[in-house]
């Protein structure tokens, strides 16, 4: 079975696959210094509770975290016997090649979305990602990441409302019941919602109209079904587009191994 990784800035994802399905998610709060053992008496209690029988073979990590991937190579090679694949290093292969400019590093989590959204839907896409931040990532017909957008995160957008003006509240992010608000939490979640929901289409907009072409909408992400709710921004919503992406790339490296 394969242990997919997907390491974000605030949350770290295990995804179990067995080669047809996902047999379960865990989900645990980013953390650099986090040992090779700590994630393992975490992985290891939840699989218990769960009641899941597994035997991990290969692991595959996408981490926007340098510095955790050391500890997570550790914990693959200590308690699965296995050399993880790392996205993004020289030695594992993408099913397309970004085309970017010379010396531009991109993030892992772009390239597997990329990787994820073609593999589904085609090439001529634009992968919305409602993460720490909001990224759009441009994917050509031929299934490369060709470039995006990135853009502050919701919740980062309110933390720091919160943070730097005294007077004004942390709120949850919801859709409000009129755009023009009359208290305090109304207001701001007006703007935040709206705020966003004009970002994003005014980017996708001006991606279409800059590559001439017809493209389709992809979103993923935790908040995309709040935005997509009440107005259709996104053609497709894809919740474990992140960890589809993660298993292509693994199938083509095992398909192209030297």
């Amino acid at each position: 079975m394969l242990l997919a990784i997907d390491c974000g800035n605030t949350n770290t994802v295990f995804s179990i696959w067995d080669g047809e399905t996902f047999l379960c998610t865990l989900r645990t709060s980013t953390h650099h210094a986090r040992t090779a053992d700590a994630y393992f008496t975490w992985y290891s209690t939840l699989i218990k509770h769960y009641g899941i029988e597994t035997d991990i073979t290969e692991v595959i990590i996408s981490s926007t975290v340098p510095r955790v991937v050391f500890n997570l190579r550790v914990f693959a090679d200590r308690f699965f016997d296995c050399r993880p694949l790392v996205v993004g290093k020289p030695e594992c292969l993408l099913p397309t090649e970004a085309r970017v400019d010379a010396g531009t590093i991109v993030g892992p989590d772009r390239l597997v979305n990329s990787a994820g959204a073609y593999n589904r839907y085609g090439g001529d896409l634009i992968v919305v990602d409602f993460g720490t931040a909001t990224t759009f990532d441009v994917v050509a017909k031929d299934g490369a990441y060709i470039g995006g957008v990135i853009a502050p995160g919701v919740n980062l957008s309110l933390e720091a409302l919160h943070n730097a003006a005294a007077a004004l509240p942390h709120v949850d992010i919801a859709k409000p019941q009129a755009v023009i608000g009359t208290n305090t939490v109304a207001c701001i979640q007006s703007g935040i919602f709206w705020g966003y929901v004009g970002l994003v289409r005014e980017i996708c907009d001006r991606i279409k109209a800059e590559r001439e072409r017809p493209m389709k909408i992809i979103a993923t992400g935790g908040l995309a079904p709040l935005f997509q709710q009440s107005v259709e921004l996104f053609d497709s919503f894809d919740e474990d587009l992140t960890m589809h992406g993660l298993t292509v790339i693994h199938d083509y490296n095992k398909e192209h191994a030297a």
